[in-house]
C-alpha cells in the first residue's frame, strides 16, 4: 500500500470516528420514543415514566412513552429490535423479554442478546402474592391447604414472566393444582383478582402494594429471600419453601448497531438519573431496589439471567408455547 493510500484510509477512518463523536455530541436533536412492553399502570410502565421524565431533562429532549402490550412483551421487543439503530428508539423493559421469553416461547421473534445493545439496569423488584379478600385464607399455609382440599378449583393470574413463573414455582413447590389465567398486563389480572374472578396472583410490588394498602387484596407472601423494606410484615415464601427466590428487574436497551458514542451518552444520562435523590426517593417509595449498571455490566448480567430463568422455568415445569 502506497503512502498516499495509507494516508487516505487513515483520513477516512478519522472522519468516520469524528462523525460518530460529533453525532453523539449533538444527540438527541429531536424527541425520543421509549417502547414499554406492558400496559399503563404496570410496574415497568410506572418506572419508565418516572425515569423517562428525569432522563428527558438530562438529554434535553422529550421522551415519549409508547406502550405495546401483548405476547409476554414480545410485540414491543420485536418492534424495538427492528427499529432504526440511531438512538431515537429506546426499549425500557424487564427480564420477561430479555431473559424469560426464550424459555417460554417457541418463536419469540427476536434474540435478546443479538438484537439489542444494553444501556443500563435501573432496579430490582420482587413479586408479591396477593389474594382476593373474600378468599378464606390469611396466609400462604392457608392457601396451600385450601388448594389441596380443592384441586384445580383455585386459579392464579399472570401478566408477565415475572408473575407467571413464581406462580408455577409455587404450585410445583407446594404440590398443588391451580388454574393459570394469563393476561396481557399485570393491572388487568389484578383487576380480576380484586373482582373475585381469579383467586390469587403474583403481581409486581409497584402495582400490588397500592391495592394491599387500600384493602382491595390481601398479601400472602413475597418472592424475595428476606422481608422487603416496603412491606416488612409480608413473609418471604422462602420461609415456607426454602430456596424460593425470584427477583424481576428493569433495564434500558437500544437496537443492536446503535453507535457506541450514543450508547455512552444514554448510559451517562441514565446513571445521573438513577442517582438523582428525587428519582431514587420516588422509586424506592414504590418498593424498588435501585441498582444501576453500566452497559458492559448489563451485558454480562443479561447472559447470566438468560441461563438462570431457563433453569427456573424448566424446574417449574412450564412448557414452551
Amino acid at each position: 500500500m502506497t503512502k498516499s493510500i495509507r494516508l487516505g484510509a487513515f483520513a477516512l477512518v478519522s472522519l468516520a470516528a469524528f462523525g460518530a463523536a460529533g453525532a453523539a455530541d449533538s444527540y438527541p436533536q429531536r424527541p425520543v420514543t421509549v417502547l414499554v412492553p406492558f400496559g399503563p399502570g404496570s410496574g415497568v410502565d410506572t418506572t419508565a415514566r418516572i425515569v423517562g421524565e428525569a432522563l428527558s431533562r438530562e438529554l434535553g429532549q422529550p421522551l415519549v412513552i409508547e406502550n405495546r402490550a401483548g405476547a409476554q412483551g414480545a410485540i414491543a421487543a420485536q418492534a424495538a429490535a427492528r427499529a432504526a439503530a440511531d438512538g431515537y428508539t429506546l426499549f425500557f423493559t424487564t427480564q420477561t423479554t430479555q431473559a424469560a421469553n426464550p424459555a417460554l416461547m417457541k418463536k419469540p421473534g427476536y434474540d435478546p442478546v443479538k438484537d439489542f445493545a444494553p444501556v443500563g439496569r435501573v432496579a430490582y423488584t420482587p413479586a408479591l402474592l396477593v389474594a382476593n379478600p373474600a378468599l378464606p385464607v390469611n396466609s400462604l399455609a392457608d392457601l396451600v391447604k385450601l388448594a389441596k382440599a380443592q384441586p384445580g378449583k383455585l386459579s392464579y393470574a399472570s401478566g408477565s414472566a415475572g408473575t407467571l413463573v413464581p406462580g408455577a414455582m409455587l404450585t410445583t413447590a407446594a404440590g398443588i393444582q391451580m388454574l393459570h389465567v394469563p393476561y396481557k398486563s399485570i393491572p388487568l389480572g389484578l383487576n380480576d383478582v380484586m373482582a373475585g374472578h381469579v383467586s390469587v396472583m403474583f403481581t409486581d410490588i409497584v402495582t400490588g402494594t397500592q391495592q394491599v394498602k387500600a384493602g382491595k387484596v390481601r398479601a400472602l407472601g413475597i418472592s424475595s429471600a428476606k422481608p422487603w423494606p416496603l412491606l416488612p410484615e409480608v413473609p418471604p415464601i422462602a420461609e415456607q419453601y426454602p430456596g424460593f427466590e425470584l427477583l424481576a428487574w428493569y433495564a434500558l436497551y437500544v437496537p443492536a448497531g446503535t453507535p457506541a458514542p450514543v450508547i455512552e451518552r444514554l448510559s451517562q444520562a441514565l446513571e445521573k438519573t438513577t442517582r438523582d435523590p428525587a428519582v431514587r426517593e420516588r422509586l424506592v417509595g414504590l418498593g424498588l431496589e435501585m441498582s444501576y449498571s453500566t452497559p458492559a455490566e448489563l451485558a454480562v448480567f443479561g447472559r447470566a439471567e438468560l441461563e438462570k430463568w431457563s433453569r427456573v422455568i424448566q424446574a417449574a415445569g412450564i412448557e414452551k408455547e
